[in-house]
């Protein structure tokens, strides 16, 4: 920006110092305020990962266990197991044996997106899609879309899908191996945490190790009403997922509808879009986008028969900080 000399004889107004030393105060103090919470483009809003983080995230009534819940939960389980087993050691060197590993768990589970790589970072923020109107009929299908999990964090925050409609899970690797804490997808979770990204619903998450001694996570959603990142679980110890990265991902478990011989989230989940954007990772302290280096794609060619639906397509919409799935 060019700046234009100021003449010597005239003053320089106080109110206009007073404003230039508040901002110097936030800057200085690593807050950013209110002006600096978002940023604006033609893709929409997307919180800065340095906005103030103040508050909790409640847990609504609604989203108390149910015996439905506790199927999703073990189908989640039992697809993490297979997944580890399957890609235990090999993401990291050769991204491609991920969708080779994930294919070959077909009919039943597979999944796309980026790996963030170890040693890489140690937090992940991204702005993910959610529908409050996709639900999957049969009560064995669980769409969770996206997904995501930062390098040994002691959780995965899941936009997971299935008979009851959409639910926000944090699911807790350091403890209980299961979601510590369900926010169902409703008009009060629509009014505080979503806002339009690319045309589509988002809501924005943030994991982050805290500068404590040993492996501290926290969990954020970012409230756009208050322009703030609020807490949404925190949890420390020994990550039990055995994977030494990251990912981000578009993930299904599912199987074939006999009246279509497709995934029955192939014509459910029609005209729908599962998209994750502004993945960006902490590096020493800063937050810079993903890239091919440090995050590679599961797949650069992914194919949708092998997620029970011929038509689905994977975009890389941009250099390996966002995807969109569409069926």
């Amino acid at each position: 920006m060019v700046r234009r000399a100021r003449p010597r004889s005239r003053p320089f107004p106080i109110g206009l110092v007073t404003a230039l030393v508040t901002a110097l105060v936030f800057v200085a103090s690593g807050s950013a305020g209110p002006a600096s919470a978002t940023s604006s483009g033609p893709s929409g809003t997307i919180p800065s990962p340095t906005a103030p983080h103040r508050g909790v995230v409640t847990q609504d009534a609604s989203a108390a266990p149910t015996p439905g819940r506790d199927a999703a939960v073990r189908a989640f389980v039992e697809q993490r197991a297979k997944l580890r087993a399957a890609l235990s050691g090999e993401v990291a060197t050769t991204p491609d044996d991920a969708a080779t590993a994930g294919a070959s768990l077909a009919p039943t589970h597979n999944f796309w997106g980026v790996f963030p790589q170890p040693g890489t970072h140690d937090g992940i923020t991204a702005t993910h899609s959610v529908d409050p109107s996709y639900r999957v009929a049969d009560s064995q299908n669980f769409t969770y879309a996206p997904t995501t999990k930062a390098q040994n964090s002691c959780m995965e925050v899941v936009t997971a899908y299935w008979s009851q409609g959409a639910e926000i899970w944090a699911w807790d690797w350091c403890g209980t191996s299961g979601p510590a804490k369900t926010l169902t997808v409703n008009a009060d979770f629509l009014a505080k945490y979503t806002t339009t990204t690319n045309g589509i619903t988002s809501y924005s998450v943030q994991l982050a190790k805290d500068p404590s001694a040993g492996n501290a996570w926290s969990s954020y959603l970012y409230n756009h009403r208050t322009q703030a990142w609020e807490l949404l679980f925190r949890s420390s110890g020994t990550d039990q997922s055995q994977l030494a990265y990251g990912w981000d991902i578009f993930e299904i478990y599912a199987t074939v509808n006999s009246a279509t011989g497709k995934g029955y989230f192939c014509t459910e989940a029609r005209n729908r879009a599962f998209d994750s954007a502004d993945i960006k990772l902490r590096r020493n302290g800063a937050w810079q986008l993903a890239t091919p280096t440090d995050s590679p794609w599961t797949s650069t060619n992914p194919r949708g028969r092998d997620f029970l639906c011929p038509s689905l397509t994977f975009t890389r919409a941009a250099q390996n900080h966002h995807w969109t799935v569409r069926p």
